[in-house]
């Protein structure tokens, strides 16, 4: 691994490296172009950001103490074997910095986990990603915090979940199709919960590290080259925000297929379904500098978080708290979150290997053939 940083071009053709090095400089100059007339821009976007009262500033906020937090992440891994194939899905919830005057303690990081074989199959990973998310969700709606951080969209969950449910027609044989159904409609109470955001003591919100949305520059004519969150972190200074603006509507209307489910349960996640395609359009997004030293944070929350003012005011709080190191660009629970699941694809390997050496012990055929059937040719992963 320190080989592969210290010399990331060493498996590369010379020549391929040399001509990928030569446009740099045309690229470096494109950056260049696109951060000058920005700059330029800089003061004219921002005075028009003022003129539009969207603008707020931290002491506009209700004085609220410190939250308890949690940081809530998963992540997926297809270990490719020549047999078959090794599937693994985490979701893990770590606990913020904890606030000075508390004195509860959640004793250790909170996870579920699944891990299967199953035969070669196209849509595993579609099944996998929405397996993870939905641990997220029952995760995060059990946690006890005040304010919950979801690493991701808020409208991820219904994508994923369509997705998958839409693979899962394709491949109902599957142990991981099974478990997704079988778990679907406590997935779907889970996300109703977190849109919802009902407990008046309890915040849900997602803090997606990428987004290309738009509805603040759509809203001031904004050049469409750059998305929100790029345009704001140039543009906000430390401890302003943007307040809540509904979510962008979808380009085509929300949608979850839930026809592979059984017939008793898929009139109840029909229910489930109602209702949170109903929350997403309550969902509203806020845009948040707490330091110098931080881009915007895209917030996403439940309208009625958002139009909640010691709700919003408990959450602001939170994100700047939880964000009081330089050299984390993100709320601290989420950063750690993130660092435990990224490991997931480095680690199914080893476990792979851990399932070979059981396996040869009881083994009474060629130890040959357990070594050649399971050697691993590919891992997918993704969080």
């Amino acid at each position: 691994m320190r080989d592969e940083l210290e010399r990331p071009f060493a498996e590369l053709p010379a020549a391929l490296v040399e001509e990928l090095l030569g446009k740099s400089a045309e690229l470096s100059r494109r950056l260049r172009e696109g951060l000058d007339a920005l700059r330029s821009a800089r003061r004219a976007y921002r005075t028009q950001l003022e003129e539009s009262h969207l603008l707020q500033r931290e002491g506009a906020l209700l004085d609220v103490p410190v939250p308890t937090t949690c940081g809530v992440d998963g992540a997926y891994a297809v270990e490719r074997l020549i047999a078959t194939d090794l599937v693994a899905a985490v979701a893990v919830a770590v606990e913020g910095l904890t606030p000075p005057s508390e004195t509860r303690h959640w004793p250790e990081p909170r996870h579920r986990a699944y891990v299967q074989t199953e035969r070669h199959e196209e849509e595993i990973s579609t099944l996998a990603r929405a397996v993870m998310i939905g641990m997220e969700l029952e995760l995060a709606a059990q946690a006890p915090h005040e304010v919950v951080f979801i690493d991701g969209s808020l409208t991820t969950p219904l994508i994923y979940f369509n997705q998958a449910m839409n693979r899962a027609q394709a491949a109902p044989d599957l142990h991981l199709t099974e478990f997704l159904l079988r778990n679907m409609e406590v997935y779907l109470a889970a996300y109703r919960d977190v849109l919802l955001s009902q407990r008046t003591d309890r915040a849900w919100v997602g803090v997606p590290k990428y987004s290309v949305r738009r509805e603040i520059g759509r809203r001031l004519g904004w050049p469409a080259s750059m998305d929100d969150r790029a345009m704001l972190t140039n543009l906000l200074e430390p401890g302003e925000f943007i307040r809540p603006q509904p979510l962008e509507a979808p380009r085509q209307p929300w949608h979850l297929q839930l026809d592979p489910l059984p017939e008793g349960i898929r009139k109840r996640a029909e229910a489930l379904r109602g209702e949170i395609i109903g929350l997403l359009g309550r969902v509203h997004v806020i845009y948040y500098r707490p330091r110098a030293w931080l881009p915007a944070f895209r917030v996403e929350m439940g309208g009625a978080v958002a139009e909640n003012a010691a709700q919003l005011a408990r959450v602001m709080q939170a994100l700047r708290f939880q964000s009081g190191g330089p050299g984390i660009l993100e709320p601290y629970p989420i950063y750690l979150a993130d660092r435990m699941v990224k490991h997931l694809g480095r680690a199914i390997p080893t476990f792979r290997q851990v399932i070979s050496q059981e396996l040869v012990k009881t083994y009474e055929g060629d130890v040959d053939e357990v070594f050649l059937n399971l050697h691993g040719y590919r891992t997918e992963s993704g969080h």
